[in-house]
C-alpha cells in the first residue's frame, strides 16, 4: 500500500500560528520587563531632578487647559502647607513605610458598616499615582501603586516624597504644585503662605476641581479651620520630624 503523504492546511498553518503566538508573547513579556525596569530607573533619577510632568498634566493639557507649574524646593514652601496636608491626608506619614496598613484596615471596617466611604491612601501612595500612574484602573492599578509606594518610600525617603507631592499635586484649573497654587489663589509665593492660606489649599486637595479656595464655601472654610488645629498638633508633637521643616 502506498503511504499517504498529503498534508491538510491545519498541518501546515497550525505550527506557524503557534510560533507567531510564542513570538508575540515573548515580545509582550520583554516589553513588560523593560517598562518595569525603566520605571524603576526613572524613580531613581527623580531623587535628584524635578518631575518633568505627569499623565494627569498631559490629560488636562489635551482637554484644553493651560498647565501652570513651577518646581519649588521644599525649603522654599511654607512649612504650614505640608503640616496642613499631613493633618488632612496622612498624619502617620513619618511612621509608615509608604502604606498605612492600619488606616487601610480602618477604612475597610468603616466601609463595611455602610455610610460615607473613605479611603486609606497615604501621601506616598498619592505621589506614586501622580508620578507614575493615572486615575482609575481598578485593583490592577492599585496593586502597582502599592508597589511603587513601598519602592519610592525606600528610594526617595520622606522629605523627597513630600517635596515631589507638593510639586505635582493638582489644585484645579490646570494648576499643579504649591508655588503655582499660591500664586494663582493668593498672589504670593508658596514660601509666604500664612497658616490660614496653607490650610485652605490643603482643604481642597481631595477634590480641587469641585471645592474652591477663592472664595471658600462653608465646607472648605470649616475644614481649613480644622486643618489649622491639626497642623498645630503635628508641629508641637513633632509628627513632621521626618520632613526636617
Amino acid at each position: 500500500m502506498t503511504p499517504d503523504y498529503s498534508l491538510s492546511p491545519g498541518d501546515i498553518y497550525g505550527p506557524v500560528r503557534s510560533r507567531r503566538k510564542q513570538h508575540w508573547a515573548r515580545r509582550l513579556l520583554n516589553g513588560v520587563i523593560w517598562t518595569i525596569f525603566i520605571a524603576h530607573l526613572y524613580a531613581i533619577v527623580l531623587r535628584v531632578i524635578p518631575v518633568p510632568g505627569t499623565i494627569l498634566m498631559g490629560q488636562r493639557a489635551v482637554a484644553g487647559e493651560t498647565i501652570r507649574k513651577t518646581w519649588t524646593p521644599i525649603e522654599n514652601i511654607s512649612p504650614h502647607l505640608p503640616r496642613a496636608i499631613l493633618g488632612g491626608e496622612d498624619s502617620r506619614f513619618c511612621e509608615h513605610r509608604g502604606i498605612d496598613f492600619e488606616a487601610v484596615q480602618e477604612a475597610l471596617s468603616d466601609n463595611a458598616k455602610g455610610g460615607r466611604r473613605r479611603g486609606g491612601s497615604t501621601i506616598t501612595q498619592q505621589t506614586a499615582k501622580n508620578v507614575f500612574l493615572w486615575n482609575g484602573g481598578g485593583y490592577a492599578r492599585k496593586a502597582v501603586e502599592a508597589w511603587f509606594s513601598l519602592y519610592i518610600n525606600s528610594v526617595w525617603g520622606k522629605r523627597r516624597t513630600m517635596e515631589i507631592y507638593l510639586n505635582v499635586a493638582e489644585w484645579g484649573d490646570g494648576i499643579f504644585g504649591a508655588e503655582a497654587a499660591a500664586q494663582a489663589r493668593f498672589g504670593k509665593s508658596a514660601k509666604d503662605l500664612t497658616q490660614r492660606e496653607a490650610a485652605l489649599l490643603a482643604a481642597v486637595l481631595p477634590s480641587p476641581n469641585k471645592w474652591r479656595v477663592d472664595p471658600p464655601g462653608p465646607y472648605v472654610s470649616g475644614r481649613a479651620s480644622t486643618l489649622m488645629q491639626r497642623a498645630e498638633v503635628i508641629r508641637t508633637s513633632a509628627y513632621d520630624a521626618c520632613l526636617k521643616l
